[in-house]
């Protein structure tokens, strides 16, 4: 549908109001000045036809202008007052609007005398004075309504969009925003009381997931201990296919609870990058060989990046290790300026992970599914936010293929930021 701002619906409202208001006040104020003119027009026309009676009576002939004496022309309305023996007056209107003014009188010898006048050219034309007037009148109420309407619709609609804009940075996990600080201004209306219930909503969420944050860390840290002990243990079993298992699993939950802590840190919004300038290109290519020399690594522009090699080199491996586990060989790295790509060519990532993004222990669908718990993803993404990078997700699909048909790859894109991410907190590590 359509969408159109809170300040025009206000201003065409209020227009629309205007409008109303001076239309009906107009017909109100033109009816109310004709019914006064005929009035006193009728009022007019009764003295005269008094002072036309009293000459007649006094010299026996019709000595005053315009009386007739039995007008055959004379409105029979009128006429049965007259006979009836009543003074009266009478208004008839031709085809163009244009009223007549009529006043009788019975005499004594039985006859009627009346009196027919037009209505005056003067009175007209004061009516069609006012009404130009009201029609001017009218489009300046309308005009001064829109321009209301706007003045007082774009103050609001400023406030809406300060207060979405506010919200929308909430929920991209920037916890120390607050929408009524950020709408400002000295009055208050209803957006105060929005902006008042999305703060405490916000607040209220955030703490009740640092609540479950730090039940998650501490219980993450107070394995630590017994899994260290259950690993030392493992080590003093006899050589067997059951030591190599209990060995196995031990290092795996071990494994869980480091990543565990360090998706804790990581939510906490507390960990800061030590940046260093390094070579990107070769920093990658001697990183990837060192995991695993069968990864083709290819280097199209070779580019100097600020950033911190340790989180460079733990988001890079959990890509490998992802690619490895869920994808299929073979994986190639191609680093091109500031943007490291990882790509296989097994079936894709899971469509939930493309729309939502990683979310912890979700090793994906049942076709992308592998050995792990699932924070791998979940843990480079959290360390490409501390480095002030972007990373993103999609799959490789022949040109015109059909939605139904399989990815030929998944494609994970590291975007490096041009500048050193001190936005994130972050600081440069001087040289020893």
């Amino acid at each position: 549908m359509p969408r159109t701002g809170i300040r025009w619906k206000l201003s065409a409202a209020i227009a629309a109001v205007g409008a109303l208001v001076a239309v009906a006040l107009s017909l109100v104020v033109h009816n109310a000045a004709r019914v006064s003119m005929l009035d006193n027009a009728r009022d007019l026309a009764d003295e005269r036809v008094q002072i036309a009676q009293r000459n007649y009576e006094a010299s026996g002939r019709p000595n005053f202008p315009g009386v007739k004496i039995d007008d055959p022309a004379l409105p029979k309305d009128l006429l049965a007052k007259a006979t009836a023996g009543r003074r009266a007056t009478y208004v008839t209107e031709h085809s163009d609007g244009v009223p007549d003014i009529w006043a009788a009188v019975p005499l004594k010898d039985g006859r009627i005398l009346s009196l027919h006048t037009n209505f005056t050219d003067r009175s007209t034309t004061v009516l069609k004075d006012l009404d130009e007037a009201l029609l001017i009148g009218s489009i300046a109420v309308v005009f001064g309504g829109c321009a209301l309407g706007v003045l007082i619709g774009g103050q609001l609609s400023r406030r809406l969009r300060k207060a979405a804009t506010a919200a929308r940075r909430v929920a991209q996990g920037e916890p120390d925003v607050r929408v009524r600080d950020s709408i400002g201004g000295v009055v208050r209306d209803e957006t105060d009381d929005l902006a008042r219930a999305v703060d405490a909503m916000a607040d209220a969420l955030q703490q009740r997931i640092e609540a479950e944050r730090r039940v998650t860390a501490d219980i993450a840290h107070e394995l630590r201990t017994p899994v260290t002990g259950l690993l030392t243990a493992a080590e003093l079993l006899p050589p067997g296919r059951p030591t190599e298992l209990v060995r196995d699993r031990a290092q795996a939950m071990r494994q869980l609870v480091e990543d565990v802590l360090e998706v804790a840190r990581l939510d906490s919004a507390s960990e800061r990058a030590e940046l260093q300038d390094i070579l990107l290109g070769e920093f990658v290519t001697r990183r990837v060989i060192a995991r695993d020399p069968g990864i083709v690594v290819r280097v199209v522009h070779e580019s100097a990046v600020t950033t911190d090699p340790r989180r460079l080199e733990r988001v890079l491996i959990n890509l490998l290790v992802n690619a490895a586990k869920h994808g299929k060989p073979p994986i190639e790295v191609t680093v091109e300026g500031r943007v490291i790509r990882v790509r296989d060519h097994g079936p894709g990532f899971p469509d939930a992970l493309l729309a939502d993004g990683p979310s912890r222990f979700r090793t994906g669908s049942s076709d992308r599914a592998g050995h792990g718990h699932g924070l791998g993803l979940t843990i480079a993404a959290g360390q490409a936010r501390v480095l002030g990078a972007r990373l993103t997700f999609r799959n490789v699909r022949a040109v015109g293929a059909a939605e139904g048909v399989p990815s030929e790859g998944a494609v994970a894109v590291l975007w490096l930021p041009e500048h050193a991410p001190t936005n994130t907190g972050s600081y440069p590590m001087l040289p020893e």
